[in-house]
Parts: C-alpha cells; structure tokens; sequence
C-alpha cells in the first residue's frame, strides 16, 4: 500500500527552529585573520542587517514573513512517502520513508532559503544579489526568488558544473539571471587563479571567492549564501518540521536520519527539528541516529579536520570552525556539484564534533547504483546529491533485513534529477568513475590553514 502524507497550507510552518538555541556547547565566533572575532559591522559588507539578525539570534523560534508563506504555498508542504516499493525490492523489515522536495518550482529545496534570502534582502533596500553555485539548484533557486522580488540576480556557476549541467543555467537564465562559469576573467580572485592554472574546473570555495568579492565592490550588492552559514540551515527546517507533523499523523517516529551533506543545509534542514525533541528529552527521541552521508571523493566530516578554515579559497570570508579539507582543495568533477565542498557548516561540524550526530562516505557509483534502483522501484529519478542518502538509507534497509530489525528510516530526497540525466547516461554507458580519496592534495590543502584558533 502507497502511503503519502500531505498537508495543507495552513500547516507550513510558522516559525524556523534555531538549533543555535539548544547546542551543547557554544558555536565558537567566525574570526578575522588576526585571530579576533569577526564585528557584525564587518559582515553588513556581505550581508543585510535582517539576515545578519537570524544568523545571530540565540532565539529557538523565528517567525517565518507571511510573505515569504505566501510564496512557500506553491509547493509547500511537501509529501512525506513511504518507499513501499523499494521495501518490498530489498526485501527488508524496515519501513522507509522520504520527504519529496523536487516538487519546487526548481526542482529541488534550496527555495526554502532562496525565498526569505530574497525577501529579507529586498526589504533592506538591497538593489542586486551575488551567489554561487556548484551543482546549479541553488543557483536556480535564487535566480527564480528574485524574479518574485524584483532583484537581479548574478550567479557564478562552478565550470566543471556549467559544463556537465547546461539545463540548470538554462533555468536561470530563463528566470533573469546572469550566469557565468567559474574562475572567471570578472574578479581579481578568478584572474588570479586562471593565470596559474588556464584550465581550472572551478569548485564552490573558488566560486565563493568571486561572489563575495563581487558583493563587496559593487554598491547596492549583497552576497546570498546557499549553505554553511546559520541563516541558510534555519530556513530549511521547515522540512522537517513538516515531516514531524506527517510522522504524527501516522503514529511513527524515525530511527534513523539520512540526508545528503555538502555544505550542512540539506542534511540540518531534515535532522535539526528531530534533533530538538532529543535536546528537549522526548523519550522517542532517545536512541534516534542522524547520518549525514557525503561523497568519498571529498569526505569532509569523515576524513578532514576540525579546524578555523576560510569558507573560500581566496580567503575572503572570515575564518570559520569547522570540518575542512583545506580551503584551497580542488575536489574531483564528480556530478553531484552540490557536495564538492571543502568545508561543512559550523554548526553540523561542532554536533560531528561532539559526537551528536553520524557520518558516512559513499562512491560515487554506488550512489547512482542506488539511484536508479530508487527510481526503478518508486518511479522518481533522483539528483545526485540525492543519491547519496538513497544509498546510505539502503544500506541500513539491508543492515535490517541481515538483522530483522523494523526500523523506520528516514531520508530527505532533496530534488530530482531530471536535468541530471546526462550523468545517468555515464552511469548507463559504464564512463562514470569511482574517485579515490585524494589523501596527498588533502594533506597538501591542510598544510595552508590559517594558523589561529
């Protein structure tokens, strides 16, 4: 039997839950390169003062605009579903469950943050957005969130990614955005790094540089975050805050939570709601496991070190506390763009850290293996980045079936994959290619972190 939670309007939520508010220990400051706090006078250079205010706020609860509402009603609420089907395929005890976000507009649930980033700009006289994007679904959100509110949108795409994904720059561009493959020829940090190396395929640290550099020189300019930061993980948490009240509605409660991680907004958006009702001691919380799920190519949580790292490769945003590879990282072209990240957010890092959540690593066949099995069996074709916790979720699906346990597993399918097709085509064609973990340039990257902290 199919089932398909959906709610109705009335019941997207009202507020964001802030997990800044129920952190064990605090988050440690973002710092300037002299080792000293970072001034909130100092970031208003990237930032508006309204998302400045969230992303400061120590609040448990921030109230949602109704006008960012209004425009969250033309997909929200988002199904949660039962993967009935797949059960039956892996012949497993557990029952499986995943909330669809491809049913945006863009096709995936980087709108959750896109929409108020846009607004809480807007209404702070902000004239133009700058951003970055790897795998093009953040990209395109903003791109789409601006046309609604009437700012331009300028979105340098990492290369590798602008090559490999020509419909997700179509869909900005259909949406007013000016879309550029980065390093470009436009910044000081994309002139910089193609003189040294003419042929770079660019990564999100790269693409950060230029975008914040950009941010900070043209008047009327803000910089708009897709992950990482506090402001971003907040928005998404009307994901899971739906999905608790869907799980009510059946009379169940996860087990286990799967959510792919790049920079933290996907994975923090599914978890943090559940992760409440644990700080909160809700006795169904109790033994419930989080599991962020990254690729193998570029393990961040997994493999890298807990450190202060610039959130860029330039070095131009402040330092931050978190799981890193090392800023100056070039990650493998892998197709799921949106986890060639070389940090993670600071908040996802300290819960890692304190060892309040999991993380694994997956390769990349492996993953699109379980994508097309997910696809074959529930009839939607998931985004790469979605494929990773498809694959971590059917690994412990068959944990269960070895076992006998009936868990209820919980994963968060973040989009679909339908302008991702030409990575299933490699798939298909036997050319995709399982990167080993690059340990030298790994080692090579963390030689350079800022020695403060």
């Amino acid at each position: 039997m199919t089932i398909r939670v959906v709610l109705d309007e009335t019941e997207i939520p009202t507020h964001w839950y802030n997990i800044l508010a129920d952190l064990p220990s605090p988050l440690p400051p973002p710092l300037g390169p002299d080792g000293q706090p970072v001034s909130p006078d100092k970031m208003l250079a990237i930032f508006p003062g309204p998302i400045l205010e969230q992303e400061m706020s120590s609040e448990r609860w921030i109230p949602i605009p109704d006008e960012v509402r209004k425009v969250y009603a033309l997909w929200r609420p988002s199904p949660l579903c039962r993967a009935a089907r797949l059960e039956a395929m892996l012949g497993t005890p557990a029952k499986i469950f995943y909330k669809y976000e491809g049913v945006s507009p863009a096709g995936s649930h980087k709108p959750n943050s896109a929409v108020p980033q846009a607004y809480l700009n807007k209404i702070a006289g902000t004239k133009r957005l700058v951003t970055e994007t790897g795998a093009g679904q953040w990209g395109s959100s903003l791109a789409l969130a601006g046309q609604l509110f009437g700012l331009p949108v300028r979105v340098f795409m990492v290369k590798v990614s602008y090559q490999q994904k020509p419909y997700r720059r179509l869909m900005m561009q259909t949406w007013g955005a000016d879309v550029v493959a980065s390093p470009t020829h436009l910044t000081q940090a994309g002139r910089e790094i193609l003189a040294k190396e003419p042929d770079n395929p660019g990564s999100l640290g790269i693409a950060i540089s230029e975008a914040v550099e950009e941010a900070v020189t043209v008047p009327g300019t803000k910089y708009a975050l897709g992950s990482v930061l506090n402001h971003v993980l907040l928005h998404q948490t009307v994901i899971g805050l739906e999905a608790k009240k869907q799980f009510e509605k059946l009379g169940l409660y996860p087990d286990v939570i799967f959510a792919p991680c790049g920079g933290g907004s996907n994975f923090g958006g599914a978890a943090f709601p559940f992760l409440a009702d644990k700080a909160a001691g809700d006795a169904r919380a109790k033994n419930l496991r989080c599991v962020a799920v990254e690729p193998a190519s570029c393990p961040t949580l997994t493999r890298g070190v807990y450190a202060y790292d610039y959130g860029d490769a330039t070095g131009y945003t402040p330092l931050m506390k978190m799981y890193t590879l090392g800023h100056d990282f070039m990650p493998p072209g892998i197709h799921a763009g949106g986890l060639r990240y070389h940090g993670d957010s600071p908040i996802v890092s300290l819960l890692y850290h304190e060892k309040l959540i999991e993380a694994v690593a997956v390769p990349q066949v492996a993953t699109f293996e379980a994508g097309v099995m997910f696809a074959r069996a529930e009839g939607i074709i998931p985004a790469p980045e979605s494929c990773h916790g498809i694959r971590a979720t059917i690994d412990e699906a068959l944990r269960c079936k070895a076992s006998g346990e009936p868990k209820v597993l919980f994963f968060n399918l973040s989009g679909h994959g339908h302008f991702d097709l030409s990575a299933y085509e490699s798939y298909f064609a036997g050319k995709l290619e399982d990167f080993a973990y690059p340990r030298e340039a790994v080692e090579a990257s963390l030689a350079h972190l800022p020695k403060v902290g």
